[in-house]
């Protein structure tokens, strides 16, 4: 077979499988035409020789008087059957001679006689003082009846093959659209990603390309995020690589120890800063990494809360404060996910205390939605600089920092990761302006399910 053909598995091809079940079909359904052919002509050829079985012996008894050298007249050694003539008295008058001995009795119509080893078919008719009956050997009809039941049958037979032939010449064009797709799947590269063509395709196979083609697009998308996140993230990490090689070479060129720790704080600063940007970068390619991970339900406070003591020492670097406020029944309210759950939660909070002043407030609240009592929702108010309302659809994108912000050391990627791990988890995220002066940042996720009104 060739290696082109589609294979459904290792048990065969699917043009295999079909020639196979279709010839099949055609062998049963030419046995059991064969079969009801075969029987329907037997039995037609049992009623013809039964019928001259009785036209012979009517025949002789419309003749009057038959005398015995006139009866032998009619006996041919070439005929496979036996006239016999009895009197009134039931002395035998005449009877064919043959190999075989012919019944020693007769019986009136049709009758089954076994005589001489043999079974005989007799028709037996009364003629005034006599009785004539014609017989003839069981196996020699059935033996008639069989080669005209196989003369019947042997077109059937000879027609078979040329209907296997058809049958596979019709499989093979069938099959030719589903050879033709795999050719065309099988001369791309890794980088060929255009949409498979869906002309002159059949019914059954059309929705797997357009699947096919879906998946395509969707790894289309992805891989250009891919090359983007990449070009960009390359371009994010030479400055601040640039910038740590220049705070080494000034920190070997300090004059005195004063400057050399002045060189290392500014290092010590720029590492951290580097640091910082790989972790973005490592969490904005876990949130953008296909479909969320199986995770348990965590109450969604308790996740925040550690958010909170993992950006406090950050907080308290910045003289911010840091509050929290649980909603009446938020305690037990849970998301699904808590690490990614934990990765959105401290990104919106560190960008708050970021993007605060020197001394500024964050608050941090945990509840439901209004609309859906059973929706958890958290909410980040800062009192810093904000969004205007026509710039916050772009602060969604990577490495976009504001002008306006208070610290300039930031990637760009915390909203951008906040977005992807909302997406993956189907929540919804709201930007607005804080009643504080600052940002307000709101996360609802969806209720359990059954739940909305």
């Amino acid at each position: 077979m060739s290696a082109s053909r589609i294979r459904l598995n290792a048990g065969g091809t699917l043009r295999v499988r079909l020639l196979l079940s279709l010839l099949a079909v055609l062998v049963i359904a030419a046995l059991a035409m064969g079969g009801s052919v075969y029987w329907n002509v037997l039995r037609q050829t049992e009623s013809l020789f039964d019928y001259q079985l009785r036209q012979m012996a009517l025949s002789l008894r419309d003749q009057g008087e038959i005398a015995p050298e006139d009866a032998r007249a009619l006996a041919d050694g070439q005929l496979d059957y036996v006239i016999q003539i009895w009197r009134e008295d039931g002395h035998e008058v005449y009877a064919t001679q043959l190999q075989t001995e012919p019944p020693a009795r007769a019986v009136l119509g049709f009758a089954d006689i076994p005589a001489g080893g043999i079974v005989w078919r007799t028709f037996g008719v009364e003629a005034r003082d006599r009785v004539i009956q014609v017989a003839q050997p069981q196996n020699v009809r059935h033996d008639r009846a069989v080669q005209a039941a196989l003369r019947s049958v042997v077109p059937l037979l000879a027609v078979a093959p040329a209907l296997a032939l058809v049958i596979g010449w019709l499989v093979s064009r069938s099959l030719a659209p589903l050879q033709r797709l795999a050719e065309e799947v099988r001369s791309r590269d890794s980088g060929s990603l255009q949409a498979l063509p869906e002309h002159d395709l059949p019914d059954e196979v059309l929705p797997l390309v357009q699947s096919l083609n879906a998946l395509l697009d969707r790894l289309g998308t992805a891989l250009a995020a891919q090359r983007h996140f990449v070009g960009d993230a390359a371009h994010e990490l030479r400055s601040p690589l640039t910038a740590l090689k220049l705070q080494v070479q000034v920190m070997r060129r300090a004059p005195d120890d004063a400057a050399r720790d002045e060189a290392a704080r500014a290092l010590t600063a720029g590492v951290d800063r580097a640091t910082r940007l790989v972790e973005q970068l490592l969490a904005l390619a876990r949130s953008e990494a296909g479909p969320p991970r199986e995770a348990t339900a965590t109450p969604l406070a308790e996740v925040v809360r550690q958010a909170m003591t993992d950006v406090a020492p950050f907080a308290d670097a910045r003289a911010t404060t840091l509050e929290l406020d649980v909603a009446d029944g938020a305690e037990t309210m849970k998301v699904s996910g808590d690490g990614d759950v934990a990765v959105l939660a401290r990104n919106l909070i560190d960008n708050a205390v970021r993007y605060s002043p020197q001394g500024g407030h964050v608050w941090v609240w945990v509840g439901a939605d209004a609309a859906q009592p059973s929706a958890p929702v958290l909410q980040v108010d800062d009192d810093g600089p904000g969004i205007p309302p026509a710039d916050r659809e772009m602060v969604f994108d990577r490495f976009v920092r504001r002008d306006n912000a208070a610290d300039q050391t930031g990637s760009g990627l915390g909203l951008a990761i906040v977005r992807q791990v909302a997406l993956r988890q189907g929540a919804e995220v709201v930007l607005a302006d804080s009643p504080a002066g600052g940002l307000r940042v709101r996360v609802t996720w969806p209720g359990p399910p059954g739940s909305r009104s």
